[in-house]
């Protein structure tokens, strides 16, 4: 072999052993969560006297969900006396006048409920979380962002848990309003199933670290406060105080069996923009406090899963590398007679993408009776996790080089079922030359399938069918659904009365 060909074929099988070192992970996830699945969540008694709570509600641009939000929150079944509501309002455009109304509706009604909003939004919702705090009154803290529809036994059902006074915060699990919508909102659903049931599922119960997920949750007051406040020079702000809490000794419970529904995104480009905040800001935190984490006094399986989980992100960057070397890598081996080689890469492609199968498979069963239906998705989640590399990647390297950007929030169009539509409300995600790489890399794909049919190497046809669909996918949707319909120009809208 040349000194080129040497180089692909080592960097190819490099790129794809981390990758599969990554899968096998998954396994681990997964045993770990089943090895402890017994160990439910207690609550103690309930709290007595019962004690104050405030509800911080950050927004930024909301028209569609101010008002759903504010209503549902609202009807939560708690002591008005012991109940604060604060509206965080950072919004430039109607989202003012709609959530002002519904905080005047409501304080008319004997709710203690106020609205403030900043014009400077400095430090985003980090920003925002912190200068409601300094003027809330309650000693426990809950937060909802503005696609939420918390039950009304939200507070009773999660604050004793907080019996115990070393536990600093509760998290609910995501429910998804609109998960039957679309192909996308569909698998968006089994990812977000994964993270809780598994993810935070098999950390909690297995006495390692796991993160408040930004909403949805309850946190001690005096933990913000002991842990160093929100802070706002990462993008994930949840992750990061999560992360300096538990260092700090205090516990986290996850409750799976509370349920707060929210909206997924309907739409490509807003998916993409949700995924690279989540992507860039768990980078920006694991390089503010991976290094305080594996210098910290907690045992070695707490660090080993806190690495695992900052880097997990720097699979996307190598899963480009692995898409660019892949067909170069077949044609090297099939140019030299070496096709029998070819089958090394069917264990470690089985070990990285089959551990995703195995991982929602199990996370279906856990929680959804109709898990068999449910299945026939993976081979596509499968798909759009591989097309979201460009994505991400880029995400990565932001972080990386310290590229500061702004908090881009997802938006929201209060879609609840088949009816509802996004074409031509506000919010539109802009495309840029992302999705045309995405589009490059998909017929690169096709020219790699075509390939391999052709000189008779069927056992990769598979996998590389499934970057094929993931590229065509992702990037093709994020063209069409930008130019569905133009955003039409919406009225001011008109709170109730």
């Amino acid at each position: 072999m040349t000194p080129a060909e040497t180089l692909t074929l080592a960097s190819y099988f490099f790129v794809l052993i981390i990758l599969a070192f990554y899968g096998w992970h998954r396994y681990y996830l997964v045993y770990m969560y089943m090895r402890n699945r017994d160990k439910q969540p207690r609550a103690g008694a309930q709290l007595s006297p019962l004690p104050v709570v405030t509800i911080q509600l950050p927004l930024y641009n909301e028209m569609y969900v101010a008002d759903r939000l504010v209503e549902s929150v609202c009807e939560i079944d708690y002591p008005r006396e012991l109940l604060e509501i604060q509206v965080l309002d950072d919004s430039t455009d109607e989202t003012q006048g709609i959530a002002e109304a519904a905080v005047r509706r409501f304080a008319s009604q004997g709710f203690d409920i106020k609205y403030y909003h900043r014009s400077d939004r400095t430090g985003f919702k980090a920003g925002a979380l912190e200068a409601g705090l300094k003027v809330a009154r309650g000693e426990f803290v809950a937060i909802f962002d503005a696609d939420f529809l918390p039950g009304s036994d939200f507070l009773v059902r999660l604050l004793p848990h907080f019996a115990d006074p070393k536990v600093g915060m509760v998290q609910a699990r995501w429910g998804h309003i609109n998960q039957d919508y679309s192909l996308l909102t569909k698998i968006q659903s089994i990812l977000l199933d994964g993270h809780f049931v598994l993810e935070h599922g098999g950390r909690n119960r297995g006495g390692c670290f796991f993160n408040f997920n930004g909403t949805a949750g309850i946190w001690r007051r005096a933990v913000i406060q002991d842990a160093g406040g929100w802070q706002h020079d990462t993008l994930t702000e949840d992750l990061d105080l999560s992360y300096r809490a538990q260092l700090r000794g205090w516990k986290f419970v996850f409750v799976p069996d509370v349920i707060a529904p929210a909206e997924v995104p309907v739409e490509m480009n807003a998916f993409k923009s949700q995924q690279h905040r989540w992507a860039k800001g768990s980078i920006q935190t694991c390089r503010k406090l991976l290094p305080q984490i594996l210098a910290a006094d907690v045992p070695f399986g707490v660090k080993a899963e806190a690495f695992f989980h900052l880097t997990a992100n720097f699979n996307y960057p190598l899963m480009v590398i692995l898409s660019v070397l892949m067909f170069p890598s077949m044609v090297i081996r099939y140019n030299m007679g070496w096709y029998e080689m070819m089958l090394i890469d069917v264990p470690l492609f089985f070990a990285a993408t089959f551990s995703v199968c195995n991982f929602y498979l199990v996370c279906q069963r856990e929680i959804h009776p109709d898990w068999r239906a449910r299945i026939k998705y993976l081979p596509f989640l499968m798909s759009i996790g591989i097309g979201l590399c460009i994505n991400n990647s880029k995400a990565v390297f932001e972080a990386l080089f310290n590229k500061q950007s702004e908090f881009a929030r997802t938006p929201k169009y209060r879609i609840e079922d088949g009816q509802d539509e996004w074409v031509g409300k506000k919010y539109r995600q802009s495309v840029a030359v992302q999705p045309l790489i995405e589009l490059a890399l998909g017929l690169y794909f096709t020219a790699t399938v075509f390939y391999a049919l052709a000189n008779g190497i069927y056992g990769t046809v598979p996998f590389l069918v499934l970057f094929q669909i993931g590229f065509l996918y992702t990037g093709l949707l994020s063209v069409v659904q930008q130019y569905a319909g133009d955003p039409v120009s919406v009225p001011k809208l008109e709170a109730r009365t």
